[in-house]
Order: structure tokens, then C-alpha cells, then sequence
């Protein structure tokens, strides 16, 4: 009995013994979590505003018809090239033909009245001045050739009215271009009482194009005439296009309690790979810093753990000056290229550098463009391949900047900050 409680007691003391080591083991593995590092580089950084639209011809026309009738001919197909003035579609005559006959015996039947009335009050004239006819018989003959006279205006008018129908029968191109659409095929009757139907669409020039992207109104502040634009594809994935703003347009429109407007984009084409109707991610580059010092922006939302060994940060007034290298073309922290940010103090975030003995330091930079992966930023302690801590790897561990959206920019505490950039 005895050797049983011995037995008993060893047990629980083994597996009380076992149990502190493994709460000991714990505790340390929580205490010093493994860090994800990233480097200083130099390079350059872009800030942007992210927008889609829709590739467009800068010029079409939709070609339609004035007159009613079947479709006789058509003289070109999708994809067709046609010059200004070209036949390209052929409305059955018939009725147009009939209706100039008709007018021509019109025309025919007022001369004939015209002539028969200028006889009348001819001699209606000579007797009027030899006191024969009254005033009133002469008043009466003139009365009539002054109307036979109009009645032929009128008739040469409704004349020429069939005239031009006729001639509508013959659809020509109005511009230079390609045709993009075509709405009918021969056959088919169209009606044109009420409107013109549309019969073709006829692109310019399709290696000049333009993108009409839909801006929200929180961006369009910082969208302006000139201003550099790179745009993708679907049809071409991993290759970037150029473009230039255009004009950004007044009149707004509201979605869904949304409001946009619209920046019209020109975009060279020449190898005619651009399509019209393809839609577009569009970036308008709002600023931009050349040869200065990028870290991840991951590396600005970090926080350590508790329980981590941290050292005190370096004086804040080390700020004051910045090394040459940091500072971008175009006025480096006073401004930035292509009038994006520029005129903006830049705002101060913190960066955490890890030593041999795994000792945290806490950096003060000033922040400055951010494209969203990579931010500038500028420090007297801080050069080109030093290393920062992106986040920690440690299971159990405190929410650091890799559970955190990486496009998400930064503040100057290295929390979130709203759209628009620190300066």
C-alpha cells in the first residue's frame, strides 16, 4: 500500500515538474518573438489615384439615315477603312424617284398657271388704262398672277425637297475613320419619321484614343489638365500603358449616393492594340520623389509586442537635418514632381531596427510619398541597407503591420491615416 502511494506521489510530482517546464518554455517563446526584417533602399517613389474608365475613339459618329425605306446595298463591313464621302450603304430609291416625277408636274402645271395668269393681267392692264375694266377687274387680275407666281416658288421648292430625299438614298461616310458597328443588313427596312436610325458607328482614328475614367470626388482635387496617367488592361496583363489628362470635366455624376466626375485621358495608339471599349485601371501619378530612401510601409505600422526589450528612441532632434541623398527632384520635402503633394510639411512615423541582441530601437523619420508598398522616408541615423523590423513571425503574438493591409498608408504614430499623404 504503501509503495502504491509512493509510486502515486512521483507521478504527480513528475508531472507538475513537467508541466512548469513546458509554462516556462512558453513564456519565454512569447517573449522573444522572431522578426521580419526589411532594408532601406534608395530609389524613387510615385503617389497615385486609382481610377477605371473605358477606351474610347476620340471622335465617332453614329451614321444614320433621313429618309425611310428597305436597304439595298451596303458597301462595307466591320473593321471596313472609309475616306469622307465614301458610298457606303444604299437605300431603295423607288419611292424617292416617284416623288421627284410628282414634283417636276407640279412645277410643270404652277408655270403653266404662272404663264396663263401674267396673260390675263396683261391685257386686263391695257384695258385698265384705257378705261375699259374697272379697278377692281384689274385689281383682281393682278391679285391672280401674284399668287400663280408664288405657287411656282412653292412648287420648285417641294421640288428640290424631293430632290434632296433622293439624294439621302445614298449614305456616305461623313468622316475619315473605321467602322466600329453596323447596325443593318440589306433588306431590312428602316423608318426615319420620328428620329434617324442609327446605320453605322464610324471611329476617327483609332491611334489617337481616350479614356474616360470615373474619379471619385475625395481625388478629383488632385487630378489636373497635363498631368502624367499609366493605365493597364485586361487583354494585356503585366504591361503598363501612358497617357496624358486631358481635360477633367465639370458636370458630375452621382451613384448610389457617390459622387464622380469625369477626366478625359489621351492616350497614343499607334500599334492599334488598344481597342475601343476596353476597360482601364487607371493610376494619375499625383507626385513623385527620385533617389531618396524607401522603407516598407509595412515597416511604419509595426508595433512590438509586450514583453519585448526595446531600447530609447534616438533624439528626436536628429530630424532637424537630413542627408542630401534623402531629399527627391522637384524640391524634395517642399514639393514633389508633377504638382501632386507638394507644399506639404512631411509628418513623422516610427521605425524599429533590431541589434545582435535582439534589442528593439525605435526610430523617429519623417515620412514622406507612399505608393502604398514602399514610403519615403528621411533620417540623420537611418542610411541605405539598414534593416527594419516588418512585423514578428511569433505565433500567439500582438497584431503587427503583417496582419494589416500593405496598401494602407501610414501616420505619423505608424497607425492609419486617411487618403490624400502626410504632405
Amino acid at each position: 500500500m504503501k509503495t502504491n502511494l509512493r509510486i502515486t506521489a512521483a507521478t504527480l510530482m513528475a508531472g507538475l515538474l513537467g508541466g512548469a517546464f513546458w509554462v516556462h518554455q512558453r513564456a519565454d517563446a512569447h517573449a522573444t518573438p522572431d522578426y521580419r526584417l526589411g532594408k532601406v533602399e534608395q530609389g524613387s517613389v510615385r503617389a497615385t489615384v486609382s481610377a477605371t474608365g473605358t477606351l474610347n475613339a476620340v471622335r465617332t459618329v453614329e451614321v444614320g439615315t433621313q429618309v425611310s425605306g428597305q436597304i439595298a446595298a451596303i458597301n462595307v463591313d466591320y473593321n471596313s477603312r472609309v475616306t469622307k464621302g465614301q458610298l457606303i450603304a444604299r437605300i431603295d430609291p423607288t419611292l424617292q424617284q416617284q416623288a421627284v416625277q410628282d414634283a417636276q408636274a407640279g412645277v410643270a402645271r404652277a408655270d403653266a398657271v404662272v404663264t396663263q395668269t401674267r396673260l390675263e393681267y396683261e391685257r386686263s392692264k391695257l384695258l385698265h388704262d384705257q378705261k375699259i375694266v374697272t379697278d377692281a377687274e384689274y385689281n383682281v387680275a393682278q391679285s391672280n398672277y401674284a399668287q400663280a407666281k408664288a405657287s411656282l416658288v412653292s412648287a420648285q421648292v417641294s421640288l428640290d425637297r424631293a430632290r434632296q430625299n433622293l439624294s439621302y438614298t445614298n449614305i456616305y461616310s461623313p468622316i475619315d475613320g473605321v467602322v466600329v458597328e453596323r447596325a443593318m443588313d440589306v433588306g431590312q427596312t428602316v423608318a426615319a419619321s420620328l428620329s434617324a436610325p442609327k446605320l453605322f458607328v464610324i471611329a476617327n482614328d483609332l491611334s489617337q484614343m481616350q479614356i474616360l475614367a470615373s474619379v471619385d470626388e475625395s481625388d478629383i482635387g488632385k487630378i489636373h489638365t497635363g498631368q502624367p496617367v499609366s493605365f493597364s488592361v485586361q487583354s494585356y496583363p503585366g504591361q503598363q500603358f501612358s497617357g496624358t489628362v486631358n481635360q477633367v470635366r465639370l458636370n458630375s455624376a452621382t451613384v448610389n449616393n457617390v459622387v464622380s466626375y469625369t477626366a478625359v485621358v489621351s492616350v497614343s495608339n499607334p500599334d492599334g492594340r488598344l481597342l475601343p471599349g476596353m476597360t482601364a485601371t487607371v493610376k494619375f501619378v499625383t507626385g513623385s520623389a527620385e533617389n531618396v530612401l524607401t522603407v516598407p510601409a509595412a515597416a511604419l505600422r509595426f508595433t512590438p509586442p509586450s514583453g519585448a526589450d526595446s531600447a530609447s528612441p534616438v533624439d528626436p532632434a536628429a530630424l532637424a537635418t537630413s542627408p542630401s541623398r534623402t531629399r527627391g527632384t522637384g524640391g524634395g520635402w517642399q514639393g514633389s514632381r508633377n504638382g501632386g503633394s507638394g507644399g506639404r510639411s512631411a509628418s513623422v512615423g516610427t521605425l524599429w531596427t533590431l541589434d545582435a541582441q535582439g534589442t528593439l530601437t525605435k526610430h523617429l523619420v519623417k515620412i514622406g510619398l507612399t505608393d502604398g508598398m514602399h514610403t519615403q522616408v528621411a533620417a540623420a541615423d537611418i542610411g541605405v541597407g539598414t534593416n527594419v523590423v516588418i512585423g514578428t513571425t511569433q505565433p500567439g503574438s500582438a497584431p503587427t503591420a503583417s496582419s494589416t493591409n500593405p496598401l494602407q498608408p501610414t501616420s505619423a504614430q505608424g497607425g492609419r491615416r486617411g487618403p490624400g499623404g502626410p504632405f
